[in-house]
Order: structure tokens, then sequence, then C-alpha cells
């Protein structure tokens, strides 16, 4: 076998063999199967070498290793992990899978098989792959988890990648991947994901966190053994077996929490945790013992009581159980702790693995097991467009969820952003296009009141009313929006097709035929985004047809002259040459990489945009996005917008790069605040327009008890500019703290 000098076959061998050995739930068949496969994988593979330069076997062996031992599946899921990439990358086909180890393993390596070939121009390949992977959930969940090992091994290798990858990947990884991860309860490589995403899509920021972890890793260390002794003399004395380790944040959510709360590394909250895992007493319920462990730890550290998450009394929509607390520890420092039973321990680190494991001690249908079903919902519609579904999809991998009684007090699971009408749609989809109010614990409020956990909820409903295009930006939640989508589609089908015919009876009157260089004139001038809208808007009379012709002639060029007059000529020669035209029109430009984001000294234009969402600056890390009419968007790199675009078009990212810009002014807000004194509004105001010579659009500084804060919003050229601007307001006498702010109301 040709293999790079790293790594020989003896050692692939050898990390096949204690792969194996570490199968648990395999059988001596299933392990003559594991090894079948191996073979099957490793000629197939043979020669070739990854990005990384080692042999491209040690990829499958790596996520059959994960599958094995961080998921605890079985022989088949090994079997699959093997041979995941054979049909993709190599001659072997799914019926030569089929023929050598059955029907539900070609299955699954169906599902983990990319989709090749072509697709509509506005569709996303990576956006058809995640939906046909998805659909073979509907049979069997395997394929998802052995797809989440595929992408944490690559995430572990994404080193050998170039930046662009990287970051495509990356940005792929943290907007499904992780909450899908985490959605199934998989807590250990949600975490590792999140942390490798953050790692490439901003190493600078990666990098200094964790040298400030490792700076004060003996001190820590120190301090969670000073706060472990006495819980473990407590509980030791109780006769408990359990065992006890601390931890600090991972990187990810550190980073989350100082973004979310806008605060240094130093002042994140609770940044250390314990958690303990016990061996339960059969004679008492595992949420009671876990109770009476809490009861224990709050009669030696103080707890907070508005930091107690009790996932005992009701474990969150994934399966996981757990109480956690936050401690008063020594130096007053918080400290959070968990508290599990082993059974809970296992569900968290191995999530849907585990859930099926003890699902057969029980019949009740566990809040996963409707999740699942209301994904196959989702996947039943044939005609979904892929990214709609990813939307969907993304929708329903919310991590915080509230728990809504209905009037019979049953209990249904929402997201914590849900309100009534969501509420409406998750009992029936009937109910929810027939709503007109709600009633939320006796109270008559209206169908966008957001929902607290415990609320109890009635839907007042009416026959006369009817689902409204509005509440598409009302709904939070994937089964509303659905329902609503396939609603207005119903209703609008008939206008559609209604306005078609009258525009094509226009057409045809002035001797025309609809085309691609007719419909270029019309939408722009209707003000419509597509065909359909605007066949909608004549049928219902918002446009009228009665100036069609002078729209046509609007703006003509001699291009435009030349295939007005050959639609009125019959013959075969100018029907070609009119086709020419057409093929001409519709034929996308070639990209050309990398672009400069420059300004024109001549007529003081941008050849790009500025996203609205993140108001990049020259200067700011960014991408580009070229939309459907081959313009650029610019978004700074860590915009959530921008990580939603990577992971659903990165085919359409582009590198860009910053020109100088000396002419054209950029939009940024600035928050300042500090000690106030007589004549602070005025230095400050002079610092900006006179010293630095810069325009302001708006200002707002409001005082109170000797206290002063605010915000401005003005025009700098750069990043340059912005923090020369910071540094000197900074240097005003009574200015202690001026940020950036990312947002701006436009």
């Amino acid at each position: 076998m040709e293999v790079s000098q790293e790594i020989g076959e003896a050692q692939i061998n050898q990390q096949f063999e204690e792969m194996l050995s570490g199968c648990a739930r395999c059988t001596d068949e299933g392990k003559v199967m594991i090894r079948k496969a191996f073979k099957v994988a490793y000629d197939a593979h043979k020669g070739m070498l990854r990005k990384s330069g080692e042999p491209y076997i040690i990829h499958p062996l790596s996520v059959a290793k994960i599958v094995s031992h961080d998921l605890g599946l079985g022989a088949k899921s090994i079997t699959c992990s093997l041979l995941h990439d054979v049909v993709e990358d190599t001659d072997y086909t799914l019926e030569d899978i089929e023929r050598l180890f059955g029907e539900k393993i070609a299955s699954i390596i169906d599902g983990l098989t990319k989709i090749s070939g072509a697709f509509d121009n506005k569709s996303s390949l990576q956006a058809e792959n995640f939906r046909k992977m998805l659909l073979t959930l509907s049979d069997d969940v395997r394929v998802i988890l052995i797809k989440i090992a595929d992408r944490l091994h690559n995430m572990r290798t994404l080193h050998s990648m170039p930046p662009h990858k990287q970051m495509k990947i990356s940005s792929e990884t943290i907007y499904l991947y992780a909450p899908l991860a985490h959605r199934l309860g998989l807590y250990s490589i949600k975490t590792e994901l999140e942390d490798l995403s953050l790692k490439y899509r901003y190493p600078k920021i990666y990098e200094e966190l964790s040298q400030k972890l490792k700076q004060n890793e003996h001190e820590r260390q120190a301090f969670m053994e000073e706060f472990k002794r006495p819980i473990e003399e407590r509980l030791k004395s109780y006769g408990l077996k359990y065992e006890i380790e601390g931890r600090h944040k991972s990187i990810y959510s550190i980073w989350q929490k100082m973004q979310n709360k806008n605060v240094p590394f130093e002042e994140v909250f609770d940044l250390l945790a314990i958690r303990i895992v016990f061996d339960p007493d059969d004679r008492l319920p595992e949420k009671t013992q876990c109770w009476n462990i809490y009861s224990l730890i709050t009669d030696i550290y103080m707890p907070k009581p508005e930091r107690i998450r009790d996932w005992v009394s009701t474990p969150k929509a994934n399966g996981y159980e757990a109480l956690h607390a936050t401690v008063m520890g020594p130096k007053g420092t918080w400290v959070e702790v968990q508290i599990r039973s082993r059974r809970m321990d296992e569900i968290a680190e191995r999530g849907f693995a585990a859930h099926w494991k003890y699902k057969q001690t029980t019949d009740q249908e566990s809040e996963l097991d409707k999740w699942l079903k209301q994904i196959r919902e989702l996947l039943e519609d044939p005609n979904s467009d892929a990214l709609e579904f990813l939307d969907d999809f993304k929708l329903n991998l919310f991590a915080s969820e509230i728990m809504i009684f209905t009037p019979k007090g049953e209990i249904k699971t929402l997201p914590a952003n849900a309100n009534a009408l969501d509420f409406a749609y998750h009992i029936h989809s009937e109910i929810g296009h027939k709503a007109i109010g709600a009633k939320i614990n006796h109270k008559l409020v209206s169908l966008h009141h957001l929902l607290k956990s415990g609320d109890q909820v009635e839907i007042i409903s009416s026959d006369k009313a009817q689902s409204r295009i509005e509440w598409m930006n009302k709904v939070n939640t994937a089964k509303a929006k659905s329902a609503i989508k396939a609603y207005l589609k119903g209703e609008t089908k008939n206008r559609i097709e209604k306005g078609k015919q009258i525009l094509d009876q226009k057409l045809e009157a002035i001797k025309l035929k609809p085309s691609n260089r007719i419909f270029r004139k019309l939408l722009p001038n209707y003000e419509v985004a597509s065909k359909d809208e605007l066949y909608s808007k004549i049928a219902i009379g918002i446009i009228s047809l009665d100036d069609l012709k002078k729209v046509l002639k609007k703006n003509t060029k001699n291009k435009w002259i030349r295939y007005w007059s050959l639609q009125f000529k019959a013959d075969k020669d100018s029907q070609q040459e009119l086709d020419e035209l057409d093929e001409q029109e519709s034929t996308p430009k070639k990209k050309k990489e990398p672009v400069y984001l420059r300004e024109s000294t001549e007529s003081n234009e941008l050849n790009y945009t500025i996203a609205s969402c993140c108001h990049p600056i020259p200067g700011d890390e960014v991408i580009g996005f070229k939309d459907d009419y081959n313009q650029i968007i610019i978004h700074k790199n860590k915009c959530n917008e921008a990580v939603k675009l990577s992971s659903s078009y990165g085919d359409r990212i582009v590198d860009v790069l910053w020109t100088t810009h000396k002419i054209y002014s950029f939009l940024i807000k600035i928050s300042l605040s500090g000690s106030d004194r007589f004549g602070m509004y005025n230095d400050i105001t002079t610092v900006i327009t006179k010293q630095l010579n810069v325009n302001m659009r708006n200002i707002n500084l409001e005082s109170h008890d000797g206290i002063w804060e605010g915000t401005i919003e003005l025009y700098v050229h750069n990043t340059k500019d912005l923090n020369n601007l910071i540094m000197n307001l900074g240097k005003v006498k009574g200015v202690n703290s001026v940020k950036r702010v990312e947002k701006i109301k436009t």
C-alpha cells in the first residue's frame, strides 16, 4: 500500500485494532462485518492522500473511532463510518455496497453521500446536501450521528485547508452542525465544534483567550481543589459513591459571554464549574438524590437563587437531565455546580445513542421523539426549497426552551422566543390559520404576545379568520413558518396563473412574446423581485399594464432596438439571432477574485454595497457575497448573517481587499460613559469636529447622579480614523469608556 512516511501500514492496522477494541456493543458477528468494511475501504482508498499528507484511510478510521468510543454506537454504524466516502470518492457504487453489506448499510451510506449534478442557480449545493442527509432521518437517525462525527474529524484536521475553505467549513459548522449536536444532546462534541469553529473564524481572538486561560491555569487548579475539598468530605460522610471534576467554560462559551454582555475576559461571570456524577441508590428517585446533594452543597456554599436550573424535574427537549446551581466559593468567586446521576451523565455525553438505550425502560414519548417528528413533517413537503428548509430546520435547533400548559394541563415545549401564534400552530395548523387572539393565564392578549415558561395558553379562533402574509415576520418557530408558507402558496397559486394570462394577452396584443429581456425591463420598473410577484400584483390590480408599451421602450439602447425589431420578424434567421441575444443576456459573468473594494475618484461611487446588518468600514475583516444580480455585499467576518451566507452559499463568497478610502465616509456609532463635569459636552464635540474634522450625524448624551453615558453617530473613512477618534476621546478628562457599537439603526 502506498502511504506517507509519517504513517505506515502497521500503524494504520494498529489504529484499526484500537478502534475495534473500544467497541463495547459489538458482537463477534459485528466485528467480522467491521473487518470486512475496513478491508474494502482500505483497498478502495489505496494511494489516496488527504490535504494533510496522511493516507486517506485515516479519516474514515478516525470517524469510526468517534462513532464507537464517543457516541457508543454499534457495528452497523462503525461499518458505515468506514465506508462513508467510498461511494463518493472511489469506483464503488451503492449497488456494490448493498451487495456486500446489505440494504440498511447502503441506505445509510446513500444519506451520507453528497449530491452531484447541477442545481438551479438560486439554490445552494450545501443546503441540498444537508437536506438529502436529513431525508434519511425518517428511516435512521444514525446518518446524522455519523455525519456529525465526520464533521468533527474534518474540523480537527482543518489546519491543512486553505484560509477560504477554513472560513467556509467553520461557518457551516457553527451555523448548523454545532446546534445540531446540541439538539441531539452531544454536549462534548458540540463544545469541541464550537471551539474549533472559533479557532478558524477568529484565530487571533481564539489564541488570545487560550493564552489567558493558560496564564492562570495553576492558580485555577489550586482554587478548584480548595473548592472541592469540603464537598468531597461531606459526600463521603453520607456514604455516596460519586465522581467530581472541575473545569473552566469552553473558549467559545467565554467569547460568547464577552460578546453578549460586552465585558472583558476578566469580568466573565461563573468562569469555573464542577460536575458531580453519582451512582444512584435504587431506593430513592434520582431526582430526590440530586436535590439531596444540592442541599449538602448549599450547607457549605451560599447559592445564587436566580441561577438554579432544574432539568431533572423537566428535562430539556434533547433529553438532557441535570440540576445546575451557582454558588459563592472562596475569595468571592462564583462557581457553577452540575449534579447528575450516572444515567444522566451518559445521556449528556452520548446524547441520542444513550437516549435509545434508556428508552427501552419506558413507553413514554420524549421531547426528542417529538422533535424528530417535527423534522419528518418538514421533510414531507417534496416541493420545499432547500434553503427554506434549511432556515426552518435551523429554527428547530433551539437551545433554550419553555414549557407551556394547554387549558387541559398538557405540557408543550417551544423555543424561548415563541409567542401565542407559535403556540397555536404548534397545536395544529388549522388552529393557527383561524386564530384571532389568545388568553394567557386567563387574561386576553394579542397573538404576538411572547410566552414565558409556565404560562397556560388558550387560543381564540374564528372560522372567518385566515393566515396573513405579515404573520411570517411575527412567528418564530419552524412549524408556524412552514404552515403559513404552505397556506399562502395555496392562496397565491391561482393569482399567479391569472396574472400570467393577463400579461401574456397584453404582450400578444403588441406582437411580443415573454422573454428574459422583457422581464429584465418589467421587474425593476414595477419594483418587484420575481415573475411570480409581478403576476400576483397584476392579478389583484396593484400593477396596471396600461403603460406596457411605454415601459418596454424606456431607456432603449442599440441592442434593445435590435431586439425589438427582431420580435416583429417571423423568419428563422431572426429567431436565431433573438435567441442568441437572450442567451447573452442571461449568461452570468465570470468571477474575478480577489475583488478590490475601491472608490471612484470621479464619481465618488463604490463598487460594492455595505451590509446594513453589521456596517463594516475599511480596515474591518470582511467577506464579500455576490447576490442574484452579481452585486457584491460586504459583511464583517463575525456578522451572524455572514456566517449564514458562508454556510448556505459557499460558492458565492469571494475574497475581498480594502483599498485606500479617503473620499467616501462610513457611518459608525460609538458609546461613551464617564463622570460628569462642567464643559464635558463641549470638550467632546470639540475633539470630534475641530481637532479630528469628523462629521457627526447624531449625538445623545445623558447625565444622572454625577454619571453620564450616551452614543454618537458619525462618519469616518476607515478603522484607522476610528481608532484615532476613540484614542483622542479617551484622553478627555472624565471619559472612562469609549467603544464602537456594532449595530446601527439607519
